[in-house]
């Protein structure tokens, strides 16, 4: 008789609660057209552009603005409905709601024929090509039919819209009859269901419309459900997605041919963290460039939109017009105390939605989604300290490799956050009583330049443990950035409890990453004598770097953040910068209830 097949695990993740009455979603009055338009193509992006307030510009997107600053330039008046009989006209960037629909519309152009009118929409591509010749996109035959009904709710009479395209410097007409006003309104009426629900829509399935989309390396549609299929993969009574063979396979599961995925991220970010670490310097601006002086005297100069950061240490003036730009443009103003602590963000309004932060809100109340987030965090940043040791130490000891490895196991099945701090400690203790062994600079005598006994800090007591709390600022510093680009509150965390003035968020997310990029960071400053013996300054028994020793230490840590690296679950190249945000954006995923577990980041 055949064994029965083994029942299939049930997921156990909390969904998200239904918001209560005092939290329900309200809506705008008025739907732009634009953003029908955007449901069409894709309720995903509908989503996230409408109800989460979240842009970001391509290409595509930086060509259609500066297209219509041109068709924007001019704004003309429409005569009314009862005015426009036997005037032929165009009327340029009009703007009309209608009270019927709650639609509300600005037309790039209107013309005026025979009593009649005809809104025309300008579009960066090409149309689609039809069986009888060019047409006009679904999504774009939306939009315009939204504007001709905003048009006769107006009391104009429109027979018919117009999409020119630039691509092929085409115009395409739309019949505004019964089916597409149909459909039109059916589409508007779907769209703020979803709006009301307030629940994202999943993504598109390997859809060609994602490498062109703006925000897709926010949606992450092929990660997302990539997650969900992976988790849905079961060995005995563990889902393979957490299984050590899982772990230890010798390429990234992505890689196989049925498993490719697109990499719809950049890999490197063009812009670049500027930091301005002398005593008394002011940063000003001149026109859209950063000017950083001494006094009167230039030292240095950045454009804005090269810039993603300011970090600035000590007693560096900022101006109110420096402040004002970089709000604007939503890059932040990291602060920082001359000996590297890490104060706070200035920074503009950032993301303007709340949903992610009431579902992290609710989730951080719920114990056991705590303690599944915080084993994760946890035993992948064991395993990763392993990992740091067999690459960079110079004889790897098998017996703390073998500690760190059953630790890593032991994190995984901790049932209490309380348990999971003992594992955490220990594996602590074992990593860093080796860490010296993957320190090579050397004195002139022979002897070893930098040594560590133990990890200390507040203050740090020796050169190693200064540049360690250094580094670990840094990444607090980059990764409370991103809980706040993507809309987390970073100061609400699973694993780190609650704790005044502690971004416990970023804490959590920085824990698999402290080997990998900060200690990597640490150790490569050393080695290669970035860092050296006397970029130090002693007080009493605390030590921190002087302005030498922190200039190295920055080109360390930047470097290891522009490195490339593949990513375990996806099989795609992309720096550590990068990483952090995917990794984040996988967590947001989780918290929201779209995928069931939060998988860390690891590397062999």
């Amino acid at each position: 008789m055949a064994e029965p097949a083994p029942a299939r695990l049930q997921p156990t993740f909390p969904r998200p609660r239904p918001a209560s009455a005092h939290l329900k979603t309200t809506l705008p009055d008025y739907l732009p057209a634009r953003m029908l338009n955007e449901y069409v193509y894709c309720p995903r992006l509908f989503f996230y552009e409408w109800v989460e307030g979240v842009f970001a510009h391509s290409s595509d997107t930086v060509s259609g603005s500066l297209r219509h600053e041109v068709v924007d330039a001019r704004t003309d008046g429409l005569p009314g409905p009862e005015d426009v009989e036997g005037l032929t006209l165009k009327a340029r960037a009009v703007t009309l709601s209608s009270e019927i629909h709650r639609l509300i519309a600005k037309m790039d152009l209107v013309e005026v024929s025979d009593g009649a009118v005809a809104p025309i929409d300008y579009k960066v591509g090409r149309p689609k090509d039809g069986a009888s010749g060019p047409e006009a996109w679904p999504a774009d035959r939306a939009q315009l039919c939204a504007q001709a009904l905003v048009l006769r709710d107006n009391g104009y009479e429109c027979r018919e819209a117009i999409a020119y395209y630039h691509a092929t410097k085409q115009r395409v007409r739309v019949a505004i009859d019964e089916p597409l006003v149909s459909e039109t309104v059916a589409a508007l009426d779907a769209a703020r269901r979803l709006a009301e629900h307030g629940r994202i829509p999943a993504p598109l399935q390997d859809s060609p419309k994602c490498p062109r989309c703006s925000l897709s390396g926010i949606c992450l549609p092929d990660e997302t459900a990539a997650a969900l299929a992976w988790q849905e993969e079961e060995t005995g009574d563990q889902l393979l997605l957490f299984s050590e063979e899982f772990l230890h396979v010798p390429g990234p599961l992505a890689s196989s041919p049925e498993r490719d995925l697109r990499r719809l991220v950049p890999a490197r970010d063009d812009e670049r963290p500027l930091y301005v670490t002398g005593y008394g310097l002011t940063v000003g601006k001149s026109g859209e460039v950063l000017e950083v002086r001494d006094k009167k005297q230039l030292i240095q100069e950045a454009r804005i939109k090269d810039v993603c950061q300011l970090n600035v240490f000590g007693t560096v003036h900022v101006t109110s017009a420096v402040i004002e730009a970089l709000c604007f443009a939503e890059k932040p103003i990291a602060h920082f105390s001359m000996g590297g602590w890490f104060y706070g963000l200035t920074q503009g309004l950032g993301l303007k939605n709340v949903f992610l932060r009431r579902s992290q809100f609710e989730q951080a109340d719920d114990e056991a989604f705590c303690i599944r987030a915080a084993r994760a965090f946890i035993t992948s940043k064991i395993r990763n300290q392993r990992t740091l040791l067999l690459r960079n130490h110079i004889e790897p000891p098998p017996i703390a490799l073998a500690r760190l490895k059953t630790l890593a196991a032991s994190a995984a099945e901790c049932d209490s956050l309380e348990s999971l701090l003992g594992v955490e400690g220990t594996a602590a203790r074992v990593y860093f009583e080796h860490f010296p062994g993957m320190l090579k600079a050397e004195n002139c005598d022979g002897s070893m330049a930098f040594d560590l006994e133990h990890r200390n800090r507040r203050p740090p007591r020796d050169p190693v443990n200064a540049m360690l709390s250094l580094a670990y600022a840094f990444l607090t510093r980059d990764l409370t950035i991103i809980c706040h680009a993507i809309g987390f509150d970073p100061f609400m965390g699973f694993y780190h409890q609650l704790r005044f003035g502690r971004p416990a968020l970023a804490l959590d997310l920085m824990e698999e990453f402290r080997p990998l990029i900060a200690d990597s960071a640490v150790i490569t400053a050393i080695n290669t004598r970035m860092v050296t013996a006397d970029c130090f300054v002693r007080t009493g028994s605390a030590v921190s770097l002087d302005k030498r020793g922190r200039t190295g230490l920055i080109r360390a840590y930047e470097q290891r953040m522009d490195a490339l690296v593949t990513h375990p679950l996806f099989g795609y190249r992309v720096s550590y910068r990068r990483i952090l945000e995917i990794q984040a954006r996988m967590l947001a995923r989780v918290v929201t209830g779209e995928v069931p577990r939060y998988a860390g980041f690891e590397t062999r």
